[in-house]
């Protein structure tokens, strides 16, 4: 969009540019428009013709590219922020988690089971992990790491609890529904 304007801008047309940078009307059509990435060479022989640095053409007019807010999703006893964007570092989520259902029995349809491994640390509170047949505290300034295969529940005691979470894929698709 930034190129577009800029071209515009100068009164040029696809074909004005595309002489000036070697690339082809029809690739700076598609690269306008966001069907189609910029390599380095393109970029830097674009950002010359049109007479701005490589910051100016790629550099977000707000804070968009920086600033994560969270919208809150609430379901299952538990209040979730998700806290990366799209697909996170190697496939990984990271979220905040609320979780507001107390301990007590877990029945075993309440267990979930998925591949991959779950971590997560408290922040607030005290989680109670149910894994398989094991009923594990996990306090704040804790952190738990498990694989998943394993039958797993997560539960607050004695008032709500908040957790840092970093899910895989399988994770992500399982507990938040990405």
């Amino acid at each position: 969009m930034r190129i577009r304007s800029l071209r515009k801008a100068r009164g040029w047309s696809l074909d004005n540019l595309a002489e000036r940078t070697g690339i082809s009307p029809s690739q700076l059509s598609r690269i306008e428009t966001g069907h189609r990435r910029l390599n380095l060479d393109q970029l830097t022989a674009v950002a010359g013709a049109l007479g701005r640095s490589l910051d100016e053409l790629v550099e977000s007019p707000d804070d968009s590219d920086v600033v994560i807010r969270p919208e809150r999703d609430e379901r299952r006893g538990l209040t979730t922020w998700l806290l990366s964007k799209d697909d996170g570092p190697h496939g990984l989520t990271v979220g905040k988690m609320r979780i507001t259902d107390q301990a007590g029995t877990v029945t075993p349809e309440e267990l979930g089971v998925h591949p991959g491994r779950d971590w997560f640390t408290v922040l607030s509170g005290t989680v109670i992990l149910h894994l398989g047949e094991r009923v594990i505290r996990v306090e704040a300034g804790q952190a738990a790491s498990f694989s998943t295969m394993t039958p797993h529940a997560l539960r607050s005691d004695r008032g709500p609890a908040e957790i840092l979470i970093i899910l895989d894929r399988n994770g992500g698709r399982s507990h938040l529904g990405t």
